[in-house]
């Protein structure tokens, strides 16, 4: 078995991220790391160390006050770890899978992160770990500016609270030190903006991040992959703004209260975390029933590849979008930005999006059957918000019993390592066949 292992490395991230969970539950689950200083049970302990190295931002209790320092600096690390192993991860992924490739389909993949070199390891983790370390400083220093100039904060406290909720905001974690969330600052842009803009910069995903930033004057010249993450991504928040501002604007427990500039911009730092950085900016169990679909769909479909964000990917949902546009068309293949889409692109998306709509469907249904008193909608979006790893909640997961819990954290744990895992498994096991059987045409429809 570890031949095996050593073989295709790849298969070592589920692994990795298992130990550090369970390591992660051992120290919370010590009487020093809550504040009445007694021990954890293990499935609060293992719940809220996977919600944390899967950067999801679930939690069955109330963080800011069930943790105490210790436990709170145990959570943030795990957070930083998990995001910076998805991150490294993910950019081993492709540099492994690339030379397991044949020679064609290496330059194909070189050619969509045509930032790095496929052997240039040593500089495409330093990228990486430049862009967390340099966006979460940027971050930290203005909210803590505005913490201890504006809402007088002492200094430490204020540093802290920056700190804490910036390493969350870019890596897509959702805990926080505030009881309600961060609805007290849903109205101020020196906090709510840099968490929002922060999520989206995690979300996006190093080869788009890097290709973006590097070609910025022409987008003409960037990867598929690129442009379908960039411009599918600006189209969700876009929209998502838009449905959620129409949809809240006059729920008095929203937004219903707040001034036009306050309800821009509540919804928009909402939309923006809600993809997958898991923030309440607004009582989310206040919604009007019309957003929570919205909310939903953005949590399923989630970030860009490569990156700390969750769901089924920006860009498989818009590949998916340009097949059935090619179908409906009549055309024989699918193109994005002059671009022929490989079949086996179309194939490996179709297979992720109906694999995680399978385990979406039958977590919620299990999960309404283990747990008394929980509706259907209810179950769906913490199942959803599970999957995704997004870390938003309708307030159900802390009246979970264990049963019901350890399927979140099933599900949190799937959600971080499954597709990363299923799309390197799927491109290491391209076969060639010597023969191809007759072709039949079925009926569709």
């Amino acid at each position: 078995m570890v031949r095996r292992l050593l073989r295709h490395p790849v298969r070592l991230v589920p692994f990795g991220f298992l130990a550090v969970i369970l390591l992660g539950t051992g120290s919370l689950m010590l009487p020093w790391a809550t504040s009445e200083q007694h021990y954890t049970p293990f499935a609060t302990a293992l719940f809220t160390s996977t919600s944390a190295v899967s950067v999801t931002g679930l939690a069955v209790n109330d963080t800011p006050n069930y943790w105490n320092g210790f436990g709170l600096a145990m959570i943030t690390v795990l957070t930083q770890v998990g995001g910076l192993g998805i991150l490294t991860g993910a950019a081993l992924v492709i540099l492994v899978v690339s030379r397991q490739l044949g020679l064609r389909n290496r330059l194909l993949v070189q050619a969509e992160t045509t930032e790095f070199g496929i052997g240039d390891v040593r500089r495409l983790l330093m990228g990486i770990a430049a862009t967390v370390f340099v966006t979460e400083a940027v971050m930290t220093a203005l909210i803590t500016g505005r913490l201890w100039l504006v809402y007088d904060y002492p200094p430490r406290s204020a540093l802290w609270s920056a700190a804490f909720h910036s390493i969350q905001a870019f890596n897509n974690g959702g805990f926080t030190l505030y009881s309600d969330g961060l609805v007290a600052f849903s109205r101020d842009p020196w906090v709510a903006l840099p968490l929002g803009f922060g999520a989206i910069i995690g979300g996006l995903g190093f080869p788009a991040l890097f290709e973006a930033v590097r070609e910025w004057r022409r987008p003409v010249r960037w990867a598929v992959a690129t442009k379908l993450t960039v411009w599918g991504s600006l189209t969700l928040i876009t929209v998502g703004f838009g449905y959620l501002l129409a949809a809240e604007w006059t729920n008095p427990a929203t937004i219903g209260t707040y001034d036009a500039p306050g309800k821009v911009l509540a919804a928009f730092t909402q939309i923006a975390l809600s993809r997958t950085g898991g923030f309440d900016v607004i009582n989310i169990d206040q919604l009007t029933e019309s957003s929570y679909p919205l909310l939903i769909i953005l949590m399923f479909i989630g970030g860009g590849s490569a990156s700390t964000a969750g769901g089924v990917k920006v860009s498989t949902f818009f590949l998916l979008a340009f097949v059935i546009w090619a179908e409906l068309r009549g055309e024989p293949d699918v193109s994005v930005g002059r671009r022929r889409v490989a079949r086996a692109s179309e194939r490996q998306a179709l297979t992720v999006a109906l694999l995680s709509v399978a385990l979406v469907v039958a977590g919620t249904v299990l999960l309404v059957l283990i747990t008394v008193g929980v509706h259907y909608y209810q179950a769906l979006f913490e199942v959803t918000s599970a999957f995704s790893t997004t870390g938003l909640s309708v307030g159900i997961a802390p009246e979970l019993s264990q049963p019901g819990q350890y399927v979140l954290t099933a599900l949190m744990y799937i959600g971080r390592v499954g597709p990363l895992t299923l799309g390197s498994a799927i491109a290491l096991n391209t076969r060639r066949r010597m023969y191809r059987y007759p072709e039949e045409q079925p009926i569709v429809g």
